[in-house]
């Protein structure tokens, strides 16, 4: 007791304003919990910049394949069996990109895992910018025995028909992009097929999707993985991107219906013709041009075009998540059929989840000679 009663009166004698010193503490605290949080944004906005940047590597390959792409002859230019690219008895699969090595991916990954390679037919739809170095990509590495068709958006003369296809306002380039609406105008970019695959060009096919081609849809008109689950990370209520204090919302549409993915989606699209669903989308898009109903992005407005002609497909199907969960299980990773990079932590970029880079970048051969004059690596 008595070297507790010493302690004090020294600790008194050194503090005699307890209330002054707590005050300062908590100032310095609270210049500390400032700090933290400006840093945390500084963060976050690089990540974002990151995202919407292109990287040296990626720049310089686009640059070299266009190089070498305008040095062949007309002739030379031309991708092989371009006559089975209208035949409906062969499996069709299409991605919108403006990425050649998520195309590449795409391509290699849906290719090397399909039993029956020599039924794959796969569209690439692109810019005119982008559409020469993807094209010479693909000369250089054709998809083995499969069939690569390769198209220019600019060359969609139809497109102009449709006076409300416009950007969104958003300065995010997921939302911005052309290419990421083009997914409602699949009837008229392929008008000879019936059923279509689309996919995202964030994401990697590890196992043969022959089988979804014998689903029976029941007069469905796109099949996609759930995201109503709640407890999972990828758990997206109708609300979430759809303003249903909006009557005009609120009398056509269940809050609580189950929601879906994009990524990797399979189309009738007799039964879209059918319901002339494009049409669908153009009035959904003109109302949300007037008033407030959804957030920027595809997804909403696919939830209002595709409502109650939506097939759920098991989850083992499509896994999403890798370009913002760094805590998604590696198993149902690994035996999912498709895995998705939705997000902005693409693979490609340097910001991309370590931990789920490998399974995209095992299809990439990073010996390539003009991967390497670009240095892009593994």
């Amino acid at each position: 007791m008595r070297h507790m009663e010493g302690s004090l009166s020294k600790a008194n004698r050194a503090f005699p304003d307890c209330s002054a010193m707590a005050a300062k503490l908590h100032a310095m605290n609270d210049n500390a919990e400032e700090q933290v949080r400006s840093h945390q944004h500084e963060v976050t906005h690089l990540v974002h910049l990151a995202a919407r940047t292109t990287s040296k590597g990626l720049h310089c390959l686009s640059m070299q394949l266009t190089a070498d792409y305008f040095s062949l002859r007309p002739e030379d230019r031309k991708l092989p069996n371009e006559n089975k690219i209208h035949d409906p008895e062969l499996y069709h699969y299409a991605v919108f990109s403006d990425n050649v090595l998520a195309c590449g991916v795409v391509v290699n990954s849906t290719v090397s895992n399909s039993k029956e390679q020599e039924k794959l037919v796969l569209h690439i739809v692109t810019n005119s910018l982008n559409f020469p170095s993807i094209s010479m990509w693909f000369l250089l590495n054709p998809p083995g025995k499969a069939v690569i068709h390769i198209q220019n958006i600019d060359n969609f003369e139809w497109l102009s028909k449709y006076s409300t296809f416009k950007k969104q306002n958003s300065s995010d380039p997921r939302y911005t992009s052309e290419l990421n609406y083009l997914r409602f105008y699949l009837p008229d970019i392929f008008p000879t097929l019936d059923k279509i695959l689309l996919f995202d060009h964030d994401v990697v096919v590890q196992q043969d999707l022959s089988t979804l081609w014998n689903i029976d849809m029941n007069e469905k008109v796109i099949a996609g993985v759930g995201t109503c689950q709640e407890g999972e990370t990828s758990f997206r209520r109708m609300d979430m991107f759809i303003n249903f204090s909006n009557p005009y919302i609120a009398k056509r549409f269940d809050v609580n219906a189950c929601t879906w993915a994009f990524g990797m989606n399979l189309f009738d699209l007799q039964q879209w013709r059918r319901h002339n669903l494009t049409g669908v989308y153009h009035k959904y898009l003109q109302k949300g041009s007037n008033m407030p109903l959804f957030s920027a992005g595809s997804l909403p407005l696919g939830w209002l075009t595709f409502y109650n002609k939506t097939m759920v497909l098991g989850r083992r199907w499509h896994i999403v998540g890798l370009g913002y969960d760094s805590v998604v299980d590696t198993n149902k990773i690994e035996q999912a059929a498709v895995i998705h990079f939705d997000g902005i932590r693409k693979p490609w970029m340097d910001i991309g989840l370590a931990r789920y880079k490998s399974y995209w970048s095992k299809y990439i051969k990073f010996d390539l000679p003009l991967l390497q004059r670009c240095n892009i690596q593994a």
